[in-house]
């Protein structure tokens, strides 16, 4: 009974501990921010791993404190003292982990993605993010392992696997290939800057932006709202378009087939003024052209410029409806049209004589130059003796 009520008495000293912790340390983190962002972002991310991880820390304390170790009285000591080294060691990774999320968003604090030129944002924006996925993993690699040595017998088990290295890492690269190979090609892709979050790319013939790139696939966000998921491979080893690779500004055309009395000097006029009134043009190139001028149509092309791929799409509609309507209105004439012909019917002419005998090569009173290829053929008189 005085075990009992020695362990409960520990267990309330860790309680309160733990909370008078939480609360100063919540205090100074929340003073710090009143200057200081990264205060605030450490309190949110680390408040509960450190407070989990301080709560078991003083509850083993106060177990191990309170319960002498007698193997006879109390043989459950030893299994739940390894219970809390077990927590211990989970909870741990997880402070860990929020630590090492923290110190990788202090330093993306500073590339912002929401200006203009955000092409070096991106790209160290991707291989922070590859590399969080990697130093998650191999902290809970590592916990993982330090769980399974604190139970017998897997050190005398370790000598085994060690011993057949070779074999299981065959095996292993051979069960996982496709698996291995999207993680180098993952972490390729984050360091040879090909691809970044937040590019435009068109695959499968399909258009949208790189919305998240992790060790084994890369998720494209369409232009449609769906999600395009692709292997990490699949970037590194089939030809892609990346519209954003040096810069976001794209050049794009918009064709029209107009009726040969169009005017491309007022057309002009007109492109000038429908640039003027928008944003979404970025002033670098405005043209238009008459690329073709056969059959019965005249094709005019306009090439404008803008800020990046999905202002470039509204500008492109937003001058062929511009433009469409400016026709309509001011030139009906330039309207594309087909032209038809029609004939009426007409008495059938008279057969008359053909004169293609006239300028024939073996016409009548050419008897001898038909005779060169059409008479026998004559042979030289030769002795019978001498043949």
């Amino acid at each position: 009974m005085d075990i009992l009520l020695r362990l409960l008495v520990a267990i309330g000293f860790a309680l309160l501990i733990t909370a008078a912790a939480a609360v100063v340390l919540h205090l100074v983190l929340r003073t710090i921010a009143r200057r200081e962002r990264w205060a605030g972002v450490l309190s949110r991310r680390a408040k509960h791993p450190f407070r989990t991880t301080l709560l078991v820390v003083l509850l083993w304390i106060a177990f191990t404190s309170s319960v002498p170790r007698d193997a006879d009285a109390y043989p459950w000591r030893d299994e739940v003292v390894h219970g809390f080294l077990i927590v211990t060691i989970a909870v741990g990774c997880w402070l860990a982990c929020q630590i090492a999320i923290f110190l990788e968003d202090l330093g993306l604090h500073r590339f912002r993605i929401d200006v203009p030129d955000n092409r070096q944002a991106r790209r160290i924006r991707t291989q922070v993010l590859i590399i969080r996925r990697l130093t998650v993993a191999v902290l809970v690699i590592i916990a993982v392992g330090a769980i399974l040595l604190t139970f017998d017998g897997v050190e005398a088990a370790g000598a085994s696997v060690l011993a057949s290295a070779g074999l299981i890492s065959v095996v292993a690269g051979l069960a996982a290939q496709s698996t291995l190979g999207n993680v180098f090609a993952g972490m390729q892709l984050a360091f040879s800057g090909s691809i970044r979050v937040d590019d435009v790319v068109v695959v499968e013939q399909q258009w949208g932006r790189i919305e998240e790139i992790t060790l084994t696939y890369v998720v494209v966000h369409l232009w449609d709202d769906r999600r395009f998921v692709l292997p990490s491979t699949y970037f590194t080893s089939t030809p892609f378009e990346n519209w954003t690779r040096t810069n976001s500004e794209l050049l794009g055309a918009v064709e029209m087939d107009l009726d040969w009395r169009v005017r491309p000097g007022e057309m002009r006029e007109e492109l000038d003024r429908i640039l003027d009134r928008t944003e979404l043009w970025d002033r670098r190139v405005k043209v238009l052209q008459v690329t073709d001028a056969v059959q019965g149509y005249v094709r005019v092309r306009v090439l404008a410029t803008s800020h990046d791929a999905p202002s470039l799409f509204d500008l492109r509609c937003y001058i062929r409806e511009e433009l469409v309507e400016w026709i309509q209105r001011t030139h009906p004439d330039a309207l594309p049209v087909q032209r038809v012909l029609m004939v009426d019917e007409t008495a059938p002419r008279r057969r008359t004589e053909s004169t293609a005998a006239d300028s024939a090569l073996f016409a009548p009173g050419q008897e001898d130059r038909a005779a060169l290829f059409t008479g026998p053929i004559q042979t030289s008189d030769i002795p019978p003796s001498e043949r």
